[in-house]
Parts: C-alpha cells; structure tokens; sequence
C-alpha cells in the first residue's frame, strides 16, 4: 500500500470504522476486527466482468437453443432442452419448483450480467448511469440467489443416479451452460462492491455539481447494517428459523421423488437417495447429497439459533469467531439446493409413458422452504449486532 489515505468507511459486518489506504494491484484490504475483506483492487476489473459478461450472454443464449440432454432407455428416446423442465413441472403441478428453477439459473445470471454491461459501460464512459446505484444494490442482491454453479452439481448428480438404469447423452446445450456458468463465476470474481460503489457516487457527485443540484448521496453507498441496534432483526431471524425448522421435519420424512415403473411405484426419501447411491458405490455423490441436504441445513440451525440467541443476549464472548461462524454459514446455505435441482432434472428427463415416470415428491416442496428460508434468515441476520457493547441498567 501507499501511505496515501483513501477514505474512511464503516465495516459492513461489524460496524468498525476504518480509514483505508490506496491500494495497489492486486491487494485487499481487510477489516482489523473482523476480518471482512472491505475492499479488493483487482487489476484490469471492470475490463475483466465485462469481457467475461459477455461471453457468459452468448452462452446463455446457446445453452436455452439446443438440447440439453437425451435419456435412452429400452428403445425410447427422451430428449430436453434446458427450459422445458419448467414446462414440465408446471405440467405436474410444481409451479413454484419450475419458477424457482428458472429464477435462479436463468432469470437472475441474466439480470446481473446485463445490469453489469449498463453499469459499466457508463463508468467506462465517465457517466452516471440512470439510477446506477439501485442497480448496483440490486446486482450484489442477487448475487447469492443465481445458482448456476449448483444446477450443473444437480445436473451430474442427476445423471449419475440416471446412469445405472439408462444410457444418457449430453447435448450442446449442456456444453455451453458449463461454459457459460464458467464465465459467469469468472465475471463475479472480479466484483468489488466498495469499488463499485465509490465509482458511481463519484459519478453521481460530478453530475450533481454540474447540474447544480444538492447532494443526495451521503447515505446512499452506506450498508443499511452500518449502525448498531437493528434488534427488528432478532425478531425476524427468529420468525425465519422456527419456520424453517418446522418445514425441515416433512422435508426429510416425506418422499422428495415417486418413481413409477412398469405399474410399480417408488418413494424416495433424501436419506433414502442417500443410502441407494452409497449401495450403488457413488459414494462422492452419497456424501455430496448428505452434506448439502441433511448436515448443511442442520449446521444452519444451529449456528443461526447460536448466532441469534447470544446478540439478544448481548453476548460479548468469541466475537470473532462467531463473525467467521455467520460468513460460512452465510456461504454454504444456498448448496442446499443441489437436490432440488437433481429431482428438477429427473422428473423432467424421465417421461417414459408407462414404462417409467418420475415426479416431486411433497417434501420438494417443504426443503425448498427450507432453503430459502434459512437464507432469509441468514440475510435478516445483523452480524454488526455481535460487536455491540452489552448495555446494563
């Protein structure tokens, strides 16, 4: 680093006020207290997002325009592209499954990627892009709910379990979307928010002075968790938990997927699929599947009721780890959603007639729940509240 000061901000995850110095290539600046990383200066960034956006669109655009993947099984022939599994399963009556696979693997990568390119192209251009700061706010929003990554997880879980009973064939569809979720990770890395941020309420700035108009931007870059005391959020991870808990007893205990062959029918717990891919030696894919859909939800319980239960109690005790705590749980919930995604894929690929069928079970339904849920939870969760000073009467 320079020894030139930059500017002062306050840590989004523990309220701690830090004056931070220029940074050079390739360095990140850190939080001293928490270990947050505030800000990254990567070399080339904005050039970087905006060659990977657009090869990640052109991708996108190839994996939704041929076939995705073929099941071969005694003579028949079943072939999908990617968006006809949204078809159907609004088909067999799991809109909200169909809608949550569309929204998270299609809808929101192509909402931050084209945000990125309007973004970006007026920074490059030294412009204020119309409301640009609600954009970028939106873009870092949707940032944990595009779930390309783990859709092609599911997908090769899928497949591995298809595997034993048929032969599958991937088409060019499948190739582009492994490429466009390549490029599409590739485009996020290179996200820096503090920068981002600094760079349009500078834009913003420079526009409101040459246009005369009173500055409206002190607040603006500044995290909605940057005071201490939000104690509505207690209350409300609280609400979010306890739902979640309750959904996670059917999720587990009612099929997740009815497989019907040859007039004979077949439900499927998650611990059922589970210890049939562990008997079927797939044992990766055994632990994979437990992990993300049985420990994951579980360790977010308990760490989320944890986390909660000592800021209402005012707990100054193991701050920083109970901060490093909330960052993995932050970061691990949205795997949960590998088996979703692998029924998803199932009970859109195999539609044999009589021959055989595949359908969600009532528990899809419920683990979505709860997926979602305790990701609200760990969203509504304000981690400044673990470096507040207990408070005594």
């Amino acid at each position: 680093m320079t020894k030139k000061t930059r500017e002062q901000l306050n840590c989004t995850e523990c309220n701690l006020q830090v004056k931070l110095q220029r940074l050079a290539v390739g360095e990140k600046a850190m939080c001293p207290r928490c270990g947050c990383i505030l800000m990254a200066n990567h070399a080339e960034a904005f050039e970087r997002i905006l060659a990977f956006a657009i090869a990640a669109l052109i991708l996108l655009f190839l994996s939704l325009s041929f076939d995705f993947v073929s099941l071969h099984y005694q003579g028949q022939v079943h072939t999908i592209r990617l968006l006809d599994t949204y078809f159907i399963l609004h088909e067999q009556n799991y809109l909200i499954i169909a809608l949550l696979l569309v929204i998270t693997i299609i809808a929101f990568p192509l909402i931050v990627l084209c945000s990125l390119l309007y973004l970006i192209f007026f920074i490059n251009n030294n412009h204020y892009p119309l409301k640009g700061l609600i954009i970028a706010r939106v873009v870092l929003a949707l940032l944990p709910w595009s779930m390309a990554e783990i859709f092609l997880i599911g997908v090769l879980v899928s497949l591995i379990k298809i595997s034993t009973m048929a032969n599958v064939s991937l088409g060019l569809s499948f190739y582009a979307y492994v490429l466009f979720s390549i490029c599409y990770i590739a485009a996020i890395q290179f996200i820096d928010k503090q920068n981002l941020i600094n760079k349009l309420m500078m834009l913003k700035t420079k526009k409101q002075s040459f246009e005369n108009l009173p500055s409206e931007i002190v607040e603006e870059g500044k995290s909605s968790k940057n005071s201490y005391g939000n104690v509505a959020s207690i209350q409300q991870t609280w609400a979010l938990l306890i739902t979640s808990f309750f959904l996670y007893f059917p999720a587990n205990l009612l099929p997740i997927m009815t497989t019907r062959s040859l007039g004979k029918e077949e439900l499927n717990t998650i611990l059922g699929g589970v210890i049939v891919l562990w008997q079927s030696g797939s044992y990766p894919i055994a632990i994979v599947i437990f992990i993300a859909s049985i420990v994951v939800p579980v360790i977010k319980f308990v760490v989320l009721a944890w986390l909660n239960y000592s800021v209402q109690q005012q707990s100054n005790e193991f701050q920083l780890q109970r901060a490093q705590l909330y960052r993995i749980t932050e970061f691990i919930g949205r795997w949960s959603m590998i088996d979703i995604f692998a029924v998803a894929i199932l009970s859109s690929l195999i539609q044999l007639g009589t021959t055989m069928t595949i359908h969600p079970g009532h528990a899809a339904m419920a683990f979505c729940g709860v997926v979602i849920l305790t990701m609200f939870a760990a969203n509504t969760f304000d981690s400044t509240l673990i470096w507040k000073k207990k408070t005594t009467l």
